[in-house]
């Protein structure tokens, strides 16, 4: 393929750099966009294909949620516009976690392995049980917050919603430009709390059936991720976890780290 092609699914563009037989398909969270991916890319367009998008809904258009279905099927187009004849490698963040997990166990046949950052079994009761109660407490506040923020910005306005959000950011000391974010992003909060979109409830269980590298951020308030998940997947046959003294944007705090194990982990696994 080229060195770097751009197409549109569904209004939405899809960008591709590097060459090679590998596609990787990159999907971030909040509040982020394709950006979030830069310097990843560079580390991997030698010998990759990086394919990376920015969420629908998350930047234009109307403020509404996208569905899990809706999100499957879209993500299923995608891939089979990208990588039409071979499955592809998932990296993920965030909630792109949530959707990407979802994608590979209902279409194992188009994944061929996931790279996951910071974000496990995110719907599971063991993770419940980990927290402790200022744990829980924290998360919900500052996601019930962000939930808030978008019917704010959907409803009433729209320059209150971005106010909300982005002081949201700063206070959990997210490193994105903070005039690229927007209310919209919200929208995977409000199915969490509101059910929007029909929500989280149908989620499967967070147990890919393909290799899988789960890199982490070891100095955070909590973690997205239960004990008993994590030395799971450490045990499995080709799969890795690897934690890195970092917060949640693992690849923006620690980039050379990040890179270094994932670039070993895809060359063991290809």
């Amino acid at each position: 393929m080229s060195t770097e092609q751009s197409i549109t699914v569904d209004g939405t563009e899809v960008l591709l750099q590097g060459r090679g037989d590998q596609v990787i398909l990159m999907l971030h969270g909040w509040p982020d966009t394709r950006a979030l991916w830069d310097d990843t890319v560079l580390a991997l367009k030698a010998d990759h294909v990086c394919a990376r998008l920015t969420l629908p809904g998350f930047t234009r258009g109307p403020a509404s949620a996208v569905s899990l279905e809706e999100m499957n099927q879209f993500l299923r187009r995608v891939i089979n516009r990208i990588s039409p004849g071979k499955p592809v490698t998932l990296m993920l963040h965030d909630w792109g976690c949530a959707f990407g997990y979802e994608f590979a166990i209902r279409h194992p046949e188009r994944v061929a392995r996931v790279v996951a950052v910071d974000v496990g079994d995110h719907n599971s009761p063991r993770l419940q049980r980990s927290w402790s109660m200022r744990e829980k407490f924290s998360v919900f506040a500052y996601q019930y917050w962000l939930a808030i923020a978008w019917k704010i910005g959907r409803i009433f306005s729209p320059g209150l919603g971005n106010h909300m959000t982005r002081a949201m950011a700063r206070w959990l000391r997210c490193p994105t430009n903070p005039d690229s974010i927007n209310y919209r992003m919200n929208y995977p909060y409000a199915m969490q709390w509101f059910g929007a979109a029909a929500g989280f409830k149908r989620a499967a269980p967070v147990h890919l059936p393909m290799p899988m590298l789960y890199v982490y951020g070891a100095r955070k308030p909590f973690m997205f991720h239960s004990p008993e998940w994590l030395e799971a997947l450490a045990a499995r046959e080709g799969c890795a976890v690897e934690g890195l003294p970092c917060g949640h944007w693992v690849m923006v705090s620690q980039p050379e780290a990040f890179q270094a194990r994932v670039r070993a982990w895809l060359g063991s696994s290809d």
